[in-house]
């Protein structure tokens, strides 16, 4: 018999009653639903590695290969904030099968398509299935684990938003150089089924939820189609504007400005809209929730962390050291490996040590990781590379686990889909930010350095000048020609001057990464205590090293 269910006044907002394990336990649960929620996240990444090969492939330019990525977020963000709501009311198990199914069948249709407006037309449906896949999934977690569990629940699904990012250039770039761009997509197909067969035997639809949806059937429907209409618009245009920014000169293009002034626009309309309608599409009253707002806060600060370094260092390793995107990928690996490890373990300490205790040991380290990459030389080895890379993954799920355990502590039960999805909006938008932000900041730093550099390079600098004959007097003895010695000379150290103005670039903007941790660190303290376990961070500790 299942147990008694409690209401909103229940011990910080959970009730077993709402668990989508039913007889089964809550541990299979949480692996099953992980699976879709994992190829979702890896989706958003695979593609970043494949894409002078997709625009070769179907005849078009890097700049209109450039949409797949777009298109794919755009999607993505419009239907997260509207997922809460399609859950209620078509059923939160029957929601999750439709959204793997969507993405399944139109991964297939990506890995099929012949032109890139059939490419682009499948990955917006895709975007619009994998959508319904994060929410949901941290929903089912949230309401099938009781606070004191929920760190260890959250440490399973924190193997998808950190390590599918982390393994997604790697895998692409593999799968890309040893068979086609086609199978980045194919691929999908088979974990998709395997998904839904695995959630259509196992995970449970609870009957109070059944009911709560009868009921809502029986008040009669109502979409708040104002609320919908300007957040789809406010966050299509941010991913837009974000994704878009450095290829179109950011403000100094009319489609950025456009974008900009709408995606303002819409959001600053979505949140008043939202905190005035009786019916609201996303109830912005969770934020008077004092852990849930700094939770969603310092959410959207991580995504700036994760993902905006997640796709910095591979850009790096390939543009200054000359990396394969399968070496690019690896080096995302081998910090993938330590996450693999410190996941578990940040999982058994949340409960049991305040959230904010670990999330205060991990910023600094992170600090202390990107410190080490602002110090990077052209001469940098792969190990050293990823020894770096390596302290930020390590760190990253002692962030992320506690803060998504804290996050919720709180919440009304029957709110737990409104909350995911505000939770996910907040990291998506940090993705966006940080993405554009890095970006950005890295474009501006490359002109600069370019610019004094290629000041010295001139014939009456004698310091330039002497390498310069230097170098062609070497050329000549190796054979060529002396005419031409001295034009090649020159060739190559503006090539080092370019590779060196990369490499203070890159230098800069972790430097910049580095402080934006350590500036965020005091928001920590806006987290109130939660429940912990009786025994403390050493005995909790012990135990899961034992």
């Amino acid at each position: 018999m299942a147990p008694p269910a409690r209401d909103d006044t229940a011990p910080h907002g959970w009730t077993p009653a709402r668990s989508a394990a039913g007889r089964h336990s809550p541990w299979l649960i949480a692996i099953i639903i992980s699976i879709s929620a994992f190829m979702e996240v890896l989706d958003t990444a695979i593609a970043n590695v494949s894409l002078r090969h997709i625009a070769g492939s179907l005849a078009v330019s890097y700049d209109e290969a450039t949409w797949v990525l777009t298109t794919y977020l755009v999607a993505n963000a419009v239907v997260i904030p509207m997922s809460s709501w399609l859950s209620d009311v078509f059923g939160r198990k029957r929601y999750y099968m439709f959204s793997v199914a969507l993405f399944t069948i139109s991964s297939f249709s990506c890995g099929v398509a012949s032109s890139l407006s059939m490419l682009i037309v499948s990955r917006v449906v895709q975007g619009l299935g994998g959508g319904g896949l994060q929410p949901n999934t941290q929903a089912m977690l949230v309401d099938s684990f009781p606070p004191s569990s929920r760190g260890k629940a959250m440490a399973v699904y924190g193997f998808t938003v950190i390590l599918a990012p982390m393994l997604g250039p790697l895998l692409g770039g593999v799968i890309t150089d040893r068979f086609s761009w086609h199978w980045i997509f194919l691929i999908n197909v088979p974990i998709g089924l395997l998904s839904l067969s695995l959630v259509s035997a196992f995970v449970d639809e609870p009957p109070l939820l059944v009911k709560e949806r009868l009921e809502r059937w029986r008040r009669g429907i109502h979409f708040d189609f104002p609320g919908a209409l300007l957040i789809a618009l406010g966050l299509g245009f941010l991913e837009i504007m974000t994704d878009r920014g450095v290829q179109d000169d950011w403000f100094g293009s009319p489609l950025i400005r456009i974008a900009a002034l709408i995606a303002t626009a819409c959001i600053a309309g979505f949140v008043l809209w939202e905190l005035w309608t009786p019916r609201p599409l996303l109830d912005m009253h969770l934020f008077k929730h004092r852990n849930f707002a700094a939770g969603s806060l310092i959410t959207m600060v991580i995504g700036v962390i994760l993902f905006g370094t997640t796709q910095f260092v591979p850009q790096l390793v390939q543009q200054v050291y000359g990396y394969t995107a399968t070496d690019a990928g690896l080096v995302l690996t081998f910090g993938g490996m330590i996450t693999v490890v410190t996941m578990p373990l940040a999982g058994v300490l949340t409960g049991r040590v305040q959230p904010r205790i670990l999330m205060g040991i991990a910023l600094p380290v992170i600090a202390i990781s990107l410190w080490m990459m602002s110090h990077f030389t052209v001469d940098e080895t792969f190990t050293q590379i990823a020894i770096a890379r390596a302290w930020q993954s390590g760190a990253i799920p002692f962030l992320f686990v506690p803060l998504m355990s804290a996050a919720y502590i709180g919440v009304p039960a029957q709110r737990t889909g409104n909350a995911t999805a505000l939770i996910n909006v907040a990291r998506n938008l940090g993705g966006s930010v940080g993405i554009g932000m890095v970006q950005a900041l890295f474009a501006r730093r490359e002109q600069f350095h370019q610019a004094r550099m290629v000041g010295a390079l001139q014939p009456l600098n004698p310091i330039y000048e002497n390498a310069r004959q230097t170098l062609a007097h070497a050329l000549a003895t190796r054979g060529a020609a002396p005419s031409a010695a001295l034009h090649i000379a020159t060739a190559e150290l503006y090539a080092l001057m370019q590779r060196q103005a990369l490499m203070l670039s890159f230098a800069d903007v972790f430097r910049a990464l580095m402080l934006f941790v350590l500036l965020i660190s005091p928001l920590l303290l806006l987290l109130r205590p939660g429940p912990t376990g009786r025994r403390g961070g050493r005995e909790a500790l012990g135990e899961a090293i034992g």
